[in-house]
């Protein structure tokens, strides 16, 4: 059977034996005692009790208190002081205000094993929880993302490195400080400052989960945009006592969307929107027409005039080459709000948005033409581009985007067989 061993340091040696009587009658196993400190640590380093019971006004070089002290700070054992229910308790209010943390002299037998017991089971209590702290701060430490954990006021109690690294804040700068000055994260879709993401989940009680599109402005001033969330964390009766923030940098991941996206909704040639894009931000346009009724926008298809002769008489490289060079000259002939797309081969598609009549629309197809209709140099070679052009207007019965294609294909076909180089309206 498993018996606790206890150290008994007090000055008065009759006091002394009798406490270490009763503990034996208890059960215990009282190996020493002692009346003075330097013994008391030597005895503590050679037997390791489980318990050291100590008159706190221990005479002698190294006094009671800071026996006490040293007890606590290199040998993590429970300490239960002896003392006198008079001037001691006054003079040491700090050290005996804590419950179950001295008994009284001379002990009556109960009362000494209520408060061992109590200081056993205490202390047992206690590595119990640094355990705990331990094996979360080990794992917390260890997770491939960073961790930020606040107290329930939302202030930083702890990073892990990853954290500190992502942040550039260092634990002991960030302790104590509000989250929202550590963690800076901003939305970028809504173009504001997200405060403290710790005391929203605190507030709410639910984990918050990152937008897609948010930005952590670091310490040094640089943007990384992260994701993840914050989570509430709650005792073991569902009381909320702080927060954990997880954070990931995502760059990679959003490199990768974009260069996806590229893929699927841009030109690999021109580097222009491509049909997919185009057809979806028609497809707002529509949208935005029936919420607005003195919306306008047009539609115009285009397409280049004899690009199979140059290709057959050039090569695809220099029909390639050309196919780029009338893209950026299809950019600079629109507005910054407007679209221009290549829909394959020599055909492209425009979106003019936000238009007054039909005139706005002819404007941008005759600047086209005369901007087309620049010469080319080609790696030595000459060439003056052509396009047909055709242009649907927007009206109520269109509501889905191919239909507003078709009537400007239409239209475009009709101008190509008038003699191209110009445009045609559908009607």
């Amino acid at each position: 059977m498993f018996t606790h061993k206890i150290l008994v340091v007090e000055n008065e040696q009759v006091l002394a034996f009798k406490i270490r009587n009763s503990l034996q009658k208890l059960g215990y196993h009282v190996p020493e005692i002692t009346n003075s400190g330097e013994e008391a640590l030597r005895k503590i380093a050679d037997t390791n009790p489980h318990l050291v019971l100590i008159d706190i006004c221990l005479a002698g070089e190294i006094n009671g208190i800071h026996v006490v002290d040293i007890i606590q700070e290199h040998f993590q054992i429970p300490v239960l002081y002896l003392t006198e229910y008079s001037e001691d308790i006054r003079l040491h209010k700090k050290r005996l205000s804590e419950p179950f943390s001295y008994v009284l002299k001379p002990c009556a037998e109960k009362d000494l094993k209520f408060a061992v017991e109590m200081a056993l089971y205490k202390h047992k209590i206690y590595q119990r929880c640094q355990e705990e702290k331990q094996r979360l701060a080990s794992t917390i430490q260890s997770m491939g993302c960073a961790v930020v954990v606040t107290f329930a006021n939302g202030c930083v109690q702890m990073m892990n490195p990853i954290a500190e690294a992502l942040t550039g804040w260092l634990q002991n700068e960030a302790y104590g400080k509000d989250l929202s000055e550590i963690v800076n994260l901003v939305d970028r879709d809504l173009d504001e400052v997200m405060g403290n993401l710790a005391t929203k989940a605190i507030k709410t009680g639910r984990v918050l989960h990152l937008p897609d599109n948010c930005t952590l402005i670091t310490k040094d001033g640089m943007k990384i945009p992260v994701g993840d969330c914050v989570a509430p964390i709650r005792d073991v009766d569902g009381n909320i006592n702080g927060a954990v923030l997880v954070l990931q940098d995502i760059t990679q991941r959003k490199q990768a969307e974009a260069k996806l996206m590229r893929h699927a909704c841009y030109d690999t040639l021109t580097g222009l929107p491509n049909r997919v894009l185009f057809l979806d931000r028609l497809n707002q346009a529509i949208e935005r027409s029936k919420r607005r009724h003195d919306y306008r926008y047009a539609v115009l298809f285009l397409d280049l005039d004899g690009f199979k002769g140059i290709n057959d008489r050039f090569g695809h490289g220099i029909g390639d080459d050309f196919l780029v060079a009338i893209a950026r000259r299809l950019e600079l002939s629109l507005r910054s709000g407007d679209t221009v797309a290549r829909f394959g081969g020599d055909e492209f598609a425009l979106l003019i948005e936000d238009i007054k009549d039909v005139t706005d629309a002819t404007n941008v197809a005759n600047r086209i033409q005369e901007t087309l209709g620049l010469p080319l140099n080609l790696d030595g070679n000459q060439i003056i581009p052509t396009a047909s052009i055709g242009i649907a207007l927007s009206k109520r019965d269109y509501e889905e985007p191919h239909n507003l294609l078709r009537d400007a294909d239409i239209a475009m076909y009709r101008a190509k067989r008038a003699g191209k180089a110009r445009y045609g309206i559908f009607s």
